[in-house]
């Protein structure tokens, strides 16, 4: 038997619902925020990953799944989706609209990484990306999105949040960075090693235990930030106390990918056992620039929707969504199925979910199957039935029935809409 390829999910019926559910409700909000969804290829040119999320990035180095195609170009799945959505804007010249440019998108991404529970080498982002404004007022209002959603969906999350820095600063950490791990250089695992002379800041993500044990104790971003970005921070402090929004600053964050400077974030969820997080996101400046476009300021968030599912499910927040048809039409014989087939037609213009016999079942077989997709309501028709124009509507689950016109469907649907 062919079996799903490891690190991928099947997502089945019952389950498909509140996938539904969940994205609906995420699309509606970032609605009410003026964002705009954008749908991206699933694969680019392995180069814009290279270039927009960082060689020294485990993305780049580790994860990516890259291919040659026909023509021997260099292909990859998405491991992520800004560095598509800035290609996208880059090629498509969105930045000579109207500014700032509030964008979404509900992708599949690929990593090749190790399974475990919240994390597949397929899985599933929400993200938005807003072009255009560097203040941080915008910094603030992508926040208060992510932190919206999770209160729609009915989730408790804390907001832990860190500047790391412009290109102006970050040398002068870079440095500091570099010479405290230069200094148990023999104790770094072999990655961090290399990461040590090409992007010290990359240590601090490190998931190695020896590497973390070190990391604990090395210089604090907030310590080496020039007056710009230090300002630039505080003010993101009086928005989001503006907004009622609680938060930690947690000068170890730094995020996985390299376009990002000064504000990172990430929304936590204590849901799935451990401290888990769901949400992060950033500033990157200087991201439209290094793909080739004009000078214009970004940031955004991507929302892990597996983890998003999880944390649902342990926190008892997913809605009891049905599928179970209105009415089930059991019939005898052909003219009787026939009819049932009709009158299912003529109800899904009122917007009701009826179903019928499609296989030939005997008429108990019907009403055990009607019972089994819990149907709401029954009826049988027989030729007895088409005779008269009259037939039984049976309430499924009290045995309460009443005598139904079969030709009036509009008064059939006001009752099966009661």
């Amino acid at each position: 038997m062919i079996q799903k390829q490891r690190g991928t999910i099947d997502i089945l019926p019952g389950e498909s619902e509140a996938w539904q559910w969940m994205e609906e409700t995420i699309k509606e909000t970032a609605a009410l925020y003026g964002y705009s969804e954008i749908r991206l290829p699933t694969f680019e040119s392995s180069e814009l990953y290279k270039r927009g999320v960082g060689e020294t990035s485990d993305v780049v180095q580790k994860e990516m799944y890259s291919f040659e195609d026909n023509d021997r170009r260099s292909i990859t799945l998405r491991p992520e989706g800004t560095a598509g959505v800035v290609r996208s804007v880059i090629e498509n010249s969105l930045a000579t609209g109207a500014m700032p440019l509030p964008l979404y998108y509900l992708i599949s991404c690929f990593r090749y990484e190790k399974p475990e529970a919240g994390r597949s080498r397929e899985f599933y982002q929400f993200g938005v990306e807003q072009f255009g404004a560097q203040n941080p007022a915008a910094d603030a209002n992508v926040i208060s999105l992510g932190y919206d959603i999770f209160k729609k969906l009915g989730l408790e999350v804390s907001l832990e949040i860190n500047s790391i820095g412009c290109r102006h600063c970050r040398p002068k950490y870079h440095k500091a960075l570099h010479d405290y791990f230069d200094a148990c250089k023999d104790e770094l695992c072999d990655t961090c090693l290399d990461r040590l002379d090409k992007n010290p800041l990359r240590i601090l993500d490190c998931k190695s235990p020896i590497c973390s044990k070190y990391a604990a104790d090395a210089p604090k971003t907030v310590d080496y930030l020039c007056p710009e970005c230090a300002a630039h921070m505080e003010e993101l402090k009086l928005y989001l106390d503006t907004a009622g929004i609680k938060y930690t600053v947690n000068p170890k964050i730094v995020r996985g990918l390299d376009y990002y400077q000064r504000t990172v974030f990430e929304f936590i969820s204590e849901d799935i056992g451990s401290k888990s997080t769901i949400c992060g996101g950033g500033r990157y400046d200087g991201l439209v620039e290094e793909l080739g476009g004009p000078h214009l300021p970004g940031i955004g968030f991507a929302m892990g929707l597996t983890r998003v599912m999880l944390a649902l499910k342990a926190a008892g927040k997913l809605p009891e969504i049905s599928t179970a048809p209105a009415l089930y039409i059991a019939s005898m014989g052909d003219k009787a199925r026939l009819k049932s087939f009709e009158i299912s037609l003529a109800l899904k213009k009122f917007g009701i979910n009826a179903s019928f016999d499609q296989v030939g079942r005997s008429l108990k077989a019907q009403m055990k199957y009607a019972d089994k997709i819990g149907a709401r309501y029954s009826v049988v028709l027989g030729d007895s039935e088409l005779e008269a124009g009259k037939a039984t509507l049976k309430n499924m689950a009290d045995g309460e029935s009443r005598e139904i016109d079969i030709a009036d469907i509009q008064a059939l649907a006001e009752v099966l809409n009661a």
